[in-house]
């Protein structure tokens, strides 16, 4: 795994107690944040800006939450007890955050990242999910720019299908056991989610659970798909690699796959290297091939993960007429080959007219002729 800058968390703070200090517009946004996450917020200011009283004013949106203004300075015996600590301290940064941490709580001090513990992101809200980004403080604007991308992607009946999803959670867990058949069924969910921009029909929940009973009594049966991974870079992977890598129980890779194509696959999934070198302990083809129809009769889905496009390579042949002789299903998504990156990457054309007209020259002069004489 790639390193991280900061962990991403989601924290749940509905009926819990967070203080906030200072009464600006920007300790106003962090309250209306951790109030809309059903949290119960002790704000102490001498003064609130107008923007601020009117949000003390106002209901709070989630039912759990409570904004309590005190209308005073912070003390430190205000944060001994809280799940959080927020600050717009712009005299007393050090004080305020000195203060949280003797008391054990996490303290953040707005726009001081050396009083910081953690980090707000920029929020994409579809409740029950959010999406979150960061930029470690490096571009906060660029943050808000991906977030925007990312409010195009999503559709707004994604919180309503999301809603389905928690309540049908508990009986599809009754009736699917952990592994490939309950995440079957989630992923057919989420082809439903994304094929509509449709809120959920009527009675789909019933449709669904059904759908769930019939996947409890199906065998469990596993297939391999084959992949190629390009000439190494992440970016030339095709969409439907980048799925297949997503959805699989485990890969089996080949040397020459970069380390940044394999971490787009499914953090779940188990990774196997199967790599053969010259001059090099490698693995042997028979095994490769015994490790396939193993993992796929045990429900597992395989991906063969390879360099290049995976039918250059005669060994892909090989493979498929064994998994074919055991009755295991294979799927083939080709990648581009290493010397269509190269030709791409030079800006040559292997077919252009002025570099390939010898060579169709005279592909005509012996279609014309017919074949070359054994003769002298």
């Amino acid at each position: 795994m790639e390193p991280l800058a900061k962990l991403p968390v989601f924290w749940a703070l509905e009926a819990k107690r967070v203080v906030v200090a200072g009464g600006t517009d920007a300790a106003m946004w962090k309250a209306e944040l951790l109030a809309a996450c059903g949290a119960r917020v002790d704000v102490y200011a001498e003064t609130f800006g107008e923007a601020f009283e009117a949000l003390l004013a106002r209901a709070p949106v989630h039912p759990s939450a409570r904004l309590t203004p005190h209308r005073r300075r912070w003390t430190p015996a205000d944060l001994p007890g809280a799940m959080l600590a927020i600050g717009d301290c712009e005299d007393d940064a050090k004080v305020f955050f000195a203060a949280a941490r003797a008391a054990g709580v996490p303290v953040n001090v707005i726009d001081k990242p050396a009083f910081c513990q953690f980090q707000f992101g920029s929020i994409v809200n579809r409740s029950p999910v959010v999406v979150a980004i960061s930029t470690d403080g490096a571009a906060p604007i660029v943050a808000q720019t991906i977030r925007r991308k990312i409010e195009t992607l999503l559709p707004r009946s994604l919180k309503t299908w999301m809603a389905l999803a928690q309540s049908l959670r508990e009986a599809v867990n009754r009736r699917l056991q952990p592994g490939p058949q309950r995440r079957a069924f989630w992923e057919r969910f989420s082809d439903r989610v994304f094929s509509t921009l449709d809120t959920p029909e009527e009675g789909v929940g019933g449709a669904l659970l059904a759908e769930a009973e019939r996947l409890a009594e199906a065998p469990a049966t596993g297939r391999v798909t084959l992949v190629g991974a390009g000439p190494g870079d992440a970016e030339l992977l095709t969409l439907k690699a980048v799925r297949v890598l997503q959805s699989a129980d485990v890969i089996l890779f080949d040397d020459l796959v970069s380390a940044d194509v394999l971490e787009l696959a499914r953090r779940e999934a188990k990774r196997m290297p199967v790599g053969k070198r010259g001059g090099r302990e490698s693995c042997r083809q028979e095994d490769i091939n015994a490790t396939m129809v193993r993992l796929a009769r045990a429900g597992k889905r395989v991906v063969r993960l390879k360099s290049g496009d995976p039918m250059v390579s005669g060994r892909a042949g090989e493979e498929i007429a064994h998994l074919d002789r055991e009755n295991i299903p294979v799927d083939i998504v080709p990648g581009i080959t290493a010397a269509s990156a190269m030709a791409s990457r030079l800006g040559l054309s292997p077919t252009h007219r002025d570099h390939a007209h010898l060579a169709s020259a005279r592909h005509h002069l012996l279609s014309a002729s017919g074949p070359p004489s054994l003769h002298p």
